[in-house]
Formats: structure tokens, C-alpha cells, sequence
């Protein structure tokens, strides 16, 4: 039988570093199975949660529920998950905790799961990463001008210490730990926060018989390898890399235990590659226009703003190089004031979905669906929608974002740091043939750093087209209201990166892999309507014990 490994995931936000490991499938084979996941946060829990169901229940039955299909379509309210089927609900909520890490309730929630893996699997992998607030520069920016604030005292500087108590504990064939990159320049105590946990991570295994050797992945010439890491930058892990549509950088410490060490000498894995844009992941969308967030919102309202908006636009760029410009907002105003107005919200497949042969849009795509979910836009001040629909068009035709000094002063904001400098990019177009920007929490707040690629659309990025440039499947549901759901998509790792990583895993730790292991779905894996993203234990095996 193929190797099985249980994995452990902490901190795992709606669950997108786990979702990579369990969708990887081997000849049939599930290599990754998820033993815990930890999450505090309540919405992403739920949102967890109902991923564990979906995963057990195709593991009993080798399809999606049809309760879950219609739920998707919104057809249904949200069904009671035990009474569809009362053993997967119950193996999913053994899976996915609610839980704080660092208390004593999480404490022997993990350590009593650890004994379960050890009995039911192979070996074990440890994923996950701390919060990444205290780390990233502009939280710790923000973090100076709050009074009292004492970094010392900041204790999601130390989450990372759990990370390690339960790696000591666990002692795993390897882990993945995941961070932003002002982890490498975080300070506490006048001390490096990164040389702090690499010195914790060296020290485990001193005077036993294993250790861990911190390896960093190395891109080069289509393929992805492990490498002993010169420098701390040496493991910013780029995702558009691996063909996910978004430029998100961030640290990626792979850990392999000296036993098997030697086995990543030499060893690497094909990878995508191939550079995918914001159009290749959303283009297909059905169109959508925003809403208005101020005053009354009806089409007729929305159509009058823009529409008036387009034409000062026009009017006002009549100068040298100016013409494409004009010729753009000109066609955005007889286009908006003559034509159908497309809808705040839409359910509708694109032509020949779930059919492609592009592994983006094959990983993306899931057939059994009745439709797309969570595409739906929010409403925007009436001021806003003419920066919008300025930057929308100024990406088209100049092919970057608009910078504060390069919109007409009739448009600046009433905010104080407009012309500072600080904030230049406060209106930031995704542009249509790049990757996106990073997607973050921040996208919760207005989307000014998220505005679609069309102007004739005037709107930032919904749900579930930030969930695509993120590489999640159009069945992974973010449960709770809508900024929640913003906020769990902005803190997740990229899936589809995610599974490329535990490939290059499994290769290290196994060996060569068949043919059947490939970094997208094949044509036939994607036309079975039944299948979804996270490829689990297979109908004819019984799921873990607890």
C-alpha cells in the first residue's frame, strides 16, 4: 500500500494550506489525509468545518450531497449536515476545531489527536502558520500609532512557540510553515523575530535521535526543489510561480526530519509555470455593475452617475495622448446609457464550464455545480465609482494602475495623506493581463485596491472572484456574512500553490510518483461531476479513527 500521512493543521483559517494537501490524488490514492485543523476565528471555523463534511462524505459515497449543490445554488437554506449524513458530520467536527491555541483546552484536544495519528497513519506532516499581523509591516505600522501599544506584549509575536510545542510533540516526517515576509524583519526585544524561531526550530532534537533540516523551494527551469537556504530571503515562495493568477509573496519554511533529509538531495517536481492572469481566472465571470452605498440605489441611479461620470472623464482628457483615454470613457457612456445594465448578482455557469482543458480553469471549475456562488457585488459611494471607473480605464489603456497623481484633481478623496505620498496607490486597478496584487484581509474594508479590470462594470472584486485569484474551487463555500467571508479569502494560502508543495513533499518523502500525479486536474478527472477539489480517502476505505 502507498504511503498515508496525517497531516495537522494549525491556524488554518477557512482551510486553504490544508485544501492543497487533501485534493492531491495519486492513481486513486490519497496521500494527505487532515487528522486536526485548528482555527479560533468562528466564521472560518464554519467554513472548515463544512469542507471536513464534503471530504468524508465523497469518502462514503464517492460524490457531493445534493443537499450541498442545492445549498450552493441557493436553493435551499443551509441544511442540518448530520441529518444528510450523520457519520461524515461527526468525522468532520473530530477534524476541524474551534479552538485558541495556547490554552489548555486546545492543548489536549491536539495532543490527544496526535496519538490517533500516530496509530492510523504512515508518518505525519505538520502544516500551518501563525496570525500575520504582528509580522507584516503595514500591520506593524499600524500597530505603532495605537497608545499603549508594546510590542513585547503582543502575543501573536509568540504564537509561533505553539507552532513548535506541538511540532516537539508531534515529530513529523516534515512541516510547512507559512508566514508574510515581514516575518524576516519583525523585531522584539531588539531581536530579530525570524533568527528567534530558526534558532527554536534548530534546537529541537538535541540530544535525541532526530532533528529537522530547514529547507527553502527553489524554482528554476519549470521545476520546483528543495534547497538549503543561503539567506532568509532565499524562502519567499512565489505563488504566481506556480501558476496562480496573483503576485503573493510570502516566507515558506519546509522542515524535513534528519532521518529523512538526505532523500531531498536531487529531488524535484514539474510545476505549472506558466504565468496566469486576473483575465484567466475571472474573465469568464458573468459580468456584474455595482451598487451605490449612498443615496438611492436602483439601476436607473447607478446608470446616471457613471454615465455622467464618463462624461466629464471625456471631456476633461483633451490633451496630447489624452485621445485614448477619451476614446474609452466615451465608450463607457453611450455603452452604459444605451445598452442593458448587467445585474448585482449572478448564479450563471459560463458557456462550456467544467469542460476545459486549461489547468487553471480545470482546477477551478467543479461540473456537478448548478451554478457560481457568492458573486455578487457591493454597493459604492457615488465619488468612488468615478475613481473606479477612471482607474478601470486608465489600467486598460496605459497598462498599470493609476497612481494618486495620476487622477484629475477632481477626483482626490477628502483624506489628508492623498497627495503625501503614503497612501499612492489607494485606488489600485487589477489589471486584466497581469496577475493580480496581493489579495488580503484588506479587501473586507471598500475594495479600493481591488477594482474590477472592465469600467463598464465600475465595481471592486466580489467573493468569489477574489476566491479564484486565491486558486480556491468554485465549491469551497466561505460561510458567514460578507465581510467575514472577504476576510477569510484575504488570510488563506492559495490552494492550488499549496498542492504543488505537497507534491514536491510526497516526492521527497516516497519517491518517484506515478504519472497519475500531476499538478492540474486531467480532462477526465475534471468531467467527473461528482468529484470536488479535495480528493479523500477512497468509497472503499473507513475514514480515521479519532
Amino acid at each position: 500500500m502507498p504511503a498515508t500521512f496525517g497531516i495537522v493543521d494549525l491556524f488554518a483559517g477557512p482551510g486553504g494550506l490544508g485544501e492543497g494537501f487533501a485534493a492531491l490524488d495519486v492513481g486513486g490514492h490519497a496521500p494527505f489525509r487532515i487528522g486536526i485543523s485548528v482555527e479560533k476565528e468562528a466564521s472560518a471555523h464554519r467554513t472548515l468545518t463544512l469542507r471536513a463534511f464534503l471530504r468524508a462524505y465523497q469518502a462514503r459515497h464517492g460524490l457531493l450531497p445534493q443537499a450541498f449543490i442545492d445549498f450552493h445554488a441557493g436553493l435551499i437554506p443551509e441544511p442540518d449536515w448530520g441529518a444528510v449524513d450523520a457519520a461524515a458530520w461527526q468525522h468532520a467536527m473530530a477534524e476541524a476545531q474551534c479552538l485558541e491555541l495556547g490554552t489548555e483546552h486546545a492543548t489536549a484536544a491536539i495532543d490527544h489527536t496526535i496519538g490517533a495519528l500516530r496509530q492510523d497513519f504512515d508518518d505525519t506532516i505538520l502544516i500551518g502558520g501563525p496570525p500575520c499581523q504582528a509580522y507584516s509591516l503595514v500591520g506593524r505600522a499600524r500597530a505603532k500609532g495605537k497608545v499603549g501599544y508594546v510590542p513585547e506584549e503582543d502575543e501573536r509575536h509568540y504564537l509561533f512557540r505553539e507552532y513548535i510545542r506541538v511540532l516537539d510533540r508531534l515529530r513529523p516526517a516534515a512541516f510547512v510553515m507559512e508566514n508574510v515576509k515581514g516575518m524576516l524583519s519583525s523585531t522584539i526585544e531588539s531581536r530579530l523575530v525570524f533568527e528567534m524561531l530558526m534558532e527554536d526550530l534548530a534546537s529541537l532534537g538535541t540530544g535525541r535521535e532526530h532533528h529537522y533540516e530547514m529547507r527553502a523551494i527553489r524554482v528554476a527551469d519549470g521545476r520546483a526543489s528543495l534547497q538549503e537556504a543561503a539567506q532568509p530571503s532565499d524562502f519567499i515562495v512565489r505563488a504566481e510561480e506556480f501558476g496562480v493568477p496573483q503576485r503573493r509573496h510570502r516566507v515558506i519554511i519546509i522542515g524535513i526530519r534528519s532521518d529523512l533529509a538526505d532523500r531531498a538531495t536531487g529531488t524535484s517536481i514539474p510545476i505549472s509555470g506558466v504565468t496566469r492572469t486576473v483575465d484567466d481566472a475571472i474573465g469568464v465571470m458573468p459580468n456584474l455593475r455595482s451598487g451605490l452605498s449612498r443615496g438611492r440605489d436602483d439601476p436607473a441611479s447607478w446608470r446616471r452617475e457613471v454615465v455622467e461620470a464618463a462624461r466629464f472623464l471625456a471631456g476633461i482628457h483633451r490633451g496630447n495622448g489624452d485621445g485614448p483615454l477619451r476614446d474609452v470613457f466615451s465608450a463607457v457612456a453611450r455603452g452604459l446609457k444605451n445598452g442593458l445594465l448587467a445585474p448585482r448578482l449572478s448564479a450563471r455557469r459560463p458557456e462550456g464550464y467544467g469542460t476545459s482543458n486549461d489547468e487553471l480553469l480545470a482546477w477551478l471549475e467543479r461540473p456537478a455545480l448548478r451554478g457560481i456562488a457568492q458573486h455578487e457585488t457591493r454597493g459604492h459611494m457615488p465619488s468612488d465609482l468615478g475613481r473606479y471607473l477612471f482607474a478601470a480605464v486608465f489600467g486598460e489603456v496605459r497598462r498599470y494602475s493609476p497612481k494618486a497623481s495620476d487622477f484629475p484633481l477632481s477626483l482626490s478623496p477628502d483624506h489628508r495623506n492623498w497627495h503625501s505620498g503614503v497612501f499612492n496607490d489607494r485606488f489600485r486597478v487589477q489589471l486584466a493581463r497581469e496577475p493580480s496584487t496581493t489579495v488580503t484581509s484588506h479587501i473586507s474594508k471598500d475594495g479600493h485596491y481591488f477594482i474590477h479590470p472592465d469600467p463598464f462594470q465600475c465595481r471592486s472584486l466580489t467573493v468569489r472572484e477574489a476566491a479564484r485569484l486565491q486558486s480556491f474551487p468554485d465549491d469551497y463555500l466561505f460561510l458567514g456574512n460578507r465581510t467575514e467571508q472577504y476576510v477569510q479569502v484575504g488570510n488563506a494560502v492559495p490552494p492550488y500553490l499549496a498542492r504543488q508543495i505537497a507534491q514536491l513533499l510526497l516526492r521527497v518523502l516516497t519517491g518517484p510518483l506515478p504519472d497519475e500525479a500531476v499538478v492540474g486536474r486531467s480532462a477526465d478527472h475534471a468531467a467527473r461531476s461528482s468529484e470536488i477539489s479535495c480528493a479523500s480517502t477512497p468509497a472503499s476505505e473507513s475514514l480515521p479513527s479519532r
